[in-house]
Order: structure tokens, then C-alpha cells, then sequence
């Protein structure tokens, strides 16, 4: 697992750390892993020695970051060349050392550079960008050099990922100590490209704002049968999903489920027939109250929002069981019908909305900070919450946030989230808790997006196929 921390957690972690180390200390190793980072991209462009790097230089520690860093890479043998947004409030020590290692300071930039290191603005920065920082973001847009981001690109909003404005777009980011929200969450995620982390030695004692799963964790957390498992330990899930108008949903909750962990899946619904024709292994029946014995409820998918859909909702709010809610369920949601059945289970309920469904539901859309929201309507719902997106959000009412770091543009495709339903509804029955079965299928999900798209075009039914490749074996 790795995680991201907020801007205050960051500080009082580095001051704690600052009170035990010689003054600078911090500065000189967070230079120095980015000059290695900047060294080993010029090589790999050709040449260290006589190559050309431009520092865009703010006034604050970033700025000093660079400026040491471009000392360092001086000694080298590289041309480098600083633009300081305010050359009355550059850092002292860094533009002397700078100075005698024998960078020079310019007030155009060069006409030809092989590498442009963005030290304009930091985690200290907040709102959008402006004044000279804002005409270097806006230059810097056309430039085909690659850029180096210094801790986070400028113009991002660092706690919540957010884009106030216009900002700076890197091929590499260099962070220190530990990763930042904008770095894996929101619009600002894709703007931070290779995310390079430098190690100084903090300790963190706050909780995080976000945790990422990596593979390792899906693997921990994957449930294998043993010599002692039959189809009902390994777990039974149920599809209260698809209806005559949309049997295509049946087929591609259902497919998603047998991707999963569970020893059986049971549908219920009135696309039962198909689904018996093309899924055998599925035991169908028309109606929830049919249905038989199961540990865990996927509702909504297709479910269509007439009368009979909303019978079949409320049998699987009643039931004492795991359920994901999504697509129509969320839908039925919404008049405030059913908030009170909702809101007095005593089982786990995961809620699966995309931001149309998420608006709907919580009367306005996420907004600038996606975990802040997807975690107020995690509380107030008592439910898991995993808004979708490219960065899909896990949100629990205890106040837990995760992102998805394999989301895909692929997975934009009608039909998708049936697929995702499915396996997650699969993975409770199978005994994950909410939060990690959320987490686990929203990776695989991304996995499987990723999968299917180097084969070329992607529908959910690629997805689904792809999906039994890369879940754990």
C-alpha cells in the first residue's frame, strides 16, 4: 500500500524532523535526489556534459530546491540557466551556491533547452496561478523539451488534486518524503506524470488523506479456496439485476461475479432465462424472494425503476446480508423512498455511483475535492461509497478514502460498471471486508480496462473476458 498526505501533515512532519538535523539538511537531500532525477533524464537523452537546463525559479523553497539542484548538475558540465519569478525574493543560499557553481541567471529564456525543471510553486502554494508563474505555465505549454516538476507541478491545488486554473504539465515529478494528494488524485493526477519519490526520512504520525492498493495487497487480500472449501464456504453471491429491457446487464453483472472468488452466483430477475442459457453454471430464479441461499446482494444494474423494481430493491435492503447498489438502485435512491431502509441497515451496503449518480444523490456534484465529497456521502449514507472515474474514489464512513491507480479512458464504456458490480458483489460474498472489496475490484476492473484495450476497441464484454486474466490466481 502506498498513501498520500495532506499539506499540514507534511509540514508538522518535516519540522518534527528539522528540530533533530543540522539546519538545511532537509533542502540538501531533496536537491540532490533531484539532480539525479534531472542527471539520468538528460542521459537518457543523449548527453549529461554540455546539455542545456532551464530552472523556472520561484520564491520559495521549491525555488531553493532547484537552485541547488542546478548547482549540483553545473558542477556536471551542464549549461543551466535560472528564470526567477522574482529575482528580490529568490532564495539566498540557493542562488549563491548556484551562482558559484556557475549557473547564470537570465531574463529571456534560452531559445534551446534539453531539459526545463518547474521550481516556481510548491505545497505552500494556493489558488490559481498568476503574475510571471502564470505566463512561464503558459510558455512552458508549447515547449517540446521535457519538464521536471519540483515536489508537485505548479498550479495544483495540493490537497485535494483540484485544477483552480491554468498549470504546468510534467513528463516527471519529483516529491519529497511522501506522496501528495494532487500527485494521485483529481484532474491534477495526469499533469504530474512519472511520479518520482525522494526519500527524507519523515515519519508520519496523521492519518492519511488517501491510500492507493498496490498488487501485492490484492493478492494478500484474495480469498483461495483449500482442501477444506466447497462452493458454499467459498461464498454465494446474488444478482438482483437486468430486466426484459436491458437482459444485457443479467449477462454482464453475472459475467463479472464467475470472475470472482465465489464458489456459486445466483440470479435473480427477469432475465433469468438468458442468463441460464449462456451462464449454466448460474442457478436462476425469477425474483429475489426466489432466490436461495446467499452471503452477499449485487441490486441495480438494468433493474429497470417500475414497481417491480422497487420490490426487488427493498427484499435486498431488508436482507441481513452485504449489498452493492448501483446504476438503477442509486436512481431509486434518489426521492428519499428508500433512504430510510438505507440508512437503518446494520449490514455493509457499497454504493457504486458515477458523478451524474453522485449529484443526484448528494444534491451537488463532487466538486473540486472528490475524496472530501465521496467521504460526506460515505457518512451520512452509513454506506461505502466508490465513486467512479478515471481516479475512482473508495470512501468509508469511518472516514477511510482510497484511490485506484489503474483507472483506464477504456473503462468509459456502456455497460463497464456492471461488469466492476459483479466482481465486487462477488468479492464480499467471498468474505472481503466492504472497503478492500471495493478497493480490490476497482483495481482488477482498471486491470482488465488496460488489458482489453491492447487488443484494440473496448466493450464491457471485452472487459469481462479480460477480467479473468488478471485476477489472482
Amino acid at each position: 500500500m502506498r498513501a498520500a498526505w495532506r499539506v499540514a501533515d507534511v509540514r508538522a512532519a518535516e519540522k518534527a524532523l528539522m528540530a533533530t538535523l543540522p539546519p538545511g539538511t532537509l533542502m540538501a537531500r531533496a536537491a540532490a535526489g533531484l539532480a539525479r532525477r534531472c542527471a539520468i533524464t538528460l542521459r537518457s537523452r543523449g548527453r549529461l556534459y554540455g546539455s542545456r537546463v532551464l530552472l523556472l525559479v520561484g520564491t520559495g523553497d521549491n525555488g531553493g530546491d532547484a537552485l541547488y539542484a542546478g548547482a549540483t548538475l553545473a558542477g556536471q558540465g551542464v549549461a543551466v540557466s535560472a528564470w526567477l519569478t522574482d529575482a528580490r525574493r529568490a532564495h539566498v543560499g540557493g542562488l549563491q551556491t548556484f551562482l558559484a557553481a556557475g549557473g547564470r541567471v537570465v531574463t529571456e529564456w534560452p531559445s534551446e533547452v534539453d531539459l526545463v525543471v518547474d521550481g516556481m510553486l510548491g505545497i505552500g502554494a494556493t489558488g490559481a496561478l498568476r503574475g510571471a508563474a502564470l505566463d512561464a505555465a503558459t510558455r512552458l505549454a508549447g515547449t517540446t523539451a521535457p519538464v521536471i516538476a519540483v515536489d508537485v507541478p505548479s498550479g495544483v491545488a495540493v490537497d485535494t488534486g483540484d485544477l483552480p486554473g491554468p498549470a504546468v504539465r510534467a513528463d516527471v515529478t519529483v516529491t519529497f518524503g511522501v506522496l501528495k494528494p494532487a500527485l494521485v488524485v483529481g484532474p491534477a493526477a495526469p499533469l504530474a506524470g512519472q511520479v518520482e519519490l525522494v526519500d527524507l526520512g519523515l515519519t508520519m504520525t496523521a492519518a492519511p488523506a488517501v491510500r492507493l492498493a498496490e498488487q501485492a495487497d490484492i493478492e494478500k487480500w484474495w480469498p483461495h479456496p483449500d482442501s477444506e472449501s466447497d462452493k458454499y464456504s467459498r461464498g454465494v453471491v446474488g444478482l438482483a439485476t437486468g430486466s426484459a429491457s436491458y437482459p444485457g446487464a443479467a449477462l454482464l453483472s453475472t459475467a463479472g461475479a464467475l470472475a470472482g472468488p465465489t464458489g456459486m452466483v445466483r440470479y435473480a430477475g427477469s432475465a433469468h432465462s438468458i442468463v441460464a442459457t449462456l451462464h449454466p453454471s448460474v442457478v436462476v430464479a425469477p425474483r429475489v424472494s426466489d432466490a436461495g441461499r446467499v452471503q452477499a446482494w449485487v441490486c441495480g444494474s438494468g433493474l429497470s425503476t417500475d414497481q417491480r423494481a422497487r420490490e426487488e430493491l427493498r427484499a435486498v435492503l431488508a436482507a441481513p446480508l452485504p449489498a452493492v447498489l448501483d446504476a438503477d438502485a442509486i436512481t431509486m435512491l434518489v426521492d428519499g423512498t428508500h433512504a430510510n431502509e438505507l440508512r437503518a441497515r446494520t449490514a455493509p451496503t457499497v454504493l457504486t455511483p458515477h458523478d451524474g449518480e453522485f449529484k443526484r444523490l448528494a444534491g451537488s456534484a463532487p466538486g473540486e475535492d472528490r475524496v472530501g465529497s465521496a467521504l460526506t456521502l460515505a457518512a451520512w449514507t452509513r454506506s461505502v461509497v466508490l465513486l467512479k472515474g478515471d481516479r475512482t474514489i473508495v470512501a468509508s464512513p469511518d472516514g477511510e478514502s482510497w484511490v485506484n491507480p489503474t483507472g483506464t479512458p477504456s473503462l468509459a464504456t456502456a455497460g463497464s460498471g456492471d461488469v466492476l458490480g459483479g466482481l465486487l458483489g462477488s468479492l464480499l460474498a467471498a468474505g472481503l471486508t466492504p472497503v478492500r472489496a471495493a478497493v480490490a475490484a476497482a483495481y482488477l476492473h482498471g486491470l482488465a480496462g488496460r488489458a482489453a484495450a491492447e487488443s484494440g476497441s473496448v466493450t464491457s464484454a471485452d472487459i469481462a473476458t479480460a477480467l479473468r486474466t488478471v485476477v489472482p490466481r
